[in-house]
């Protein structure tokens, strides 16, 4: 592929005169703040400015401990590249260079998984520039608060959920100024995977998002894990108050890990002590929840699904599973283990959610991701989803997720995926003629 030299280009909106990235067909405005916070505060929408907005040197991202899991799994994140700020609401807008004035694309917005702890909107093996050119739409990947300082609290002192009030101030941003790109502030979809998944799935029964957006796209959330968190939340919250006032935003994010509840204590969410808490603004109780999502089916399109294989992105690639289970009788066991997990923790959690919604007369697809490959050593685990969404083989070429799997059987059956994502986000159905990729298995509820 001949690589075009990057150009500028300006933006003109009603936020303010933006400065954009040119570059392969796509123009990118990178890292627009939509909103800023004080610690432990809600956001406070950016004003419009004056001057010239210009993309700061580093991505900001949330101060935030790098996993060795996820480097290992899906790829080095750069870190040098990346500049922590406590104050993360930025956004970035994605937008094919061929486009005319009289359109209005329809609008994708990523909300990036990570255990509502790591990530950030950035990250090159999120980068959606391929999905944009291929579907002629606009994608705008949004960063947001996390771990102590976005999904953590209780009290008035730490507020909880503020790093989902960060997403509908994103929200709201886009609903008012997509237009000035191209988009349809109409016709507005949410994309999230695992957490970023979960945070949707909240967010459609958050207050103060009437209007905001129209359809989502949750894959692979772990709804399994949203259930009687209360007082693990409320362990986590005490242990962690002697951080509150520490100055050193990389230190908290390094420190609050040694006071991580036990999972042997609270069972398997405590492998995700970060998330949405009932109770607390903008959600209600949780034993209201599910008639909620019921009471607002008529409200949202929406295509919700898993991979077949998720947990196999922990069990199967543990050195102490693999040295104990991983041949033999032994591998026979762990098959079962990844089954189990996988089921309880996203499978059943998502089949439950997409029949309620459709008894309810909501419009709900279910979709699942099955291995097809013989290259594939650990089936359609956790994240597979993301190189068939995002493309971008470079960013993925170290990812040990990928290891043997042709680069060419992840874009074929990607950018039919692609396709059918697209679909779904232009007009809420997927149709009969759409080609499926030989992995995707998906039915209407």
């Amino acid at each position: 592929m001949t690589v075009q030299p990057t150009k500028t280009h300006i933006f003109q909106t009603s936020f303010g005169k933006i400065m954009a990235l040119k570059e392969n067909g796509i123009i990118r405005a990178k890292s627009i703040r939509y909103a800023h916070s004080e610690r432990f505060k809600r956001p406070v929408p950016e004003q419009p400015s004056a001057s010239e907005i210009i993309f700061p040197y580093k991505t900001p991202v949330c101060p935030q401990v790098i996993s060795p899991l996820a480097e290992k799994m899906i790829g080095p994140t750069h870190i040098e590249d990346f500049d922590a700020d406590e104050s993360t609401q930025f956004l970035s807008v994605f937008r094919p260079e061929n486009f005319t004035d009289h359109e209005k694309l329809p609008v994708v917005v990523w909300i990036h998984g990570g255990s509502h702890e790591i990530g950030c909107g950035d990250l090159p093996t999120s980068d959606p520039s391929d999905w944009v050119k291929e579907q002629h739409i606009i994608v705008v990947t949004v960063s947001y608060r996390l771990g102590l300082f976005g999904f953590l609290g209780g009290d008035e002192s730490r507020p909880a959920n503020l790093g989902l009030f960060d997403i509908i101030e994103a929200l709201k941003w886009i609903k008012n100024y997509s237009s000035d790109f191209g988009g349809d502030p109409e016709n507005i979809t949410l994309l999230g995977q695992s957490s970023g998944g979960d945070a949707i799935a909240h967010l459609m029964i958050s207050d103060g998002v009437e209007g905001l957006f129209k359809r989502v796209i949750i894959q692979s959330a772990p709804l399994g894990l949203r259930h009687n968190r209360q007082k693990m939340s409320a362990e986590f919250l005490k242990r962690t108050e002697f951080l509150k006032v520490e100055t050193d935003v990389l230190k908290m994010a390094e420190e609050y890990r040694k006071h991580v509840p036990a999972v042997i204590k609270y069972g398997l969410k405590a492998a995700m002590p970060f998330g949405t808490q009932y109770g607390f603004p903008p959600l209600c109780q949780e034993n209201e929840a599910v008639e909620k999502w019921k009471s607002n089916a008529g409200k949202y399109d929406v295509l919700i699904g898993l991979n077949d294989n998720e947990t196999a992105f922990y069990l199967k690639t543990s050195d102490a599973l693999n040295k104990y289970f991983g041949k033999g009788f032994g591998l026979i066991i762990l098959d079962k283990a990844v089954r189990k997990t996988t089921e309880f923790i996203y499978g059943k959690p998502a089949e439950e959610f997409a029949e309620n919604y459709a008894k309810a007369g909501g419009n709900v697809y279910l979709f699942r991701i099955h291995s097809e490959s013989e290259h594939n050593h650990i089936g359609a685990a956790h994240c597979i989803d993301l190189p068939l969404v995002f493309g971008n083989e470079e960013a993925w070429k170290s990812a040990e997720l990928l290891k043997n799997i042709p680069w060419k059987y992840i874009h074929e059956n990607g950018k039919k995926l692609r396709a059918i994502w697209a679909e779904f986000a232009r007009t809420g159905t997927i149709s009969d003629t759409s080609e499926r990729p030989e992995i995707l298995r998906i039915r209407k509820i």
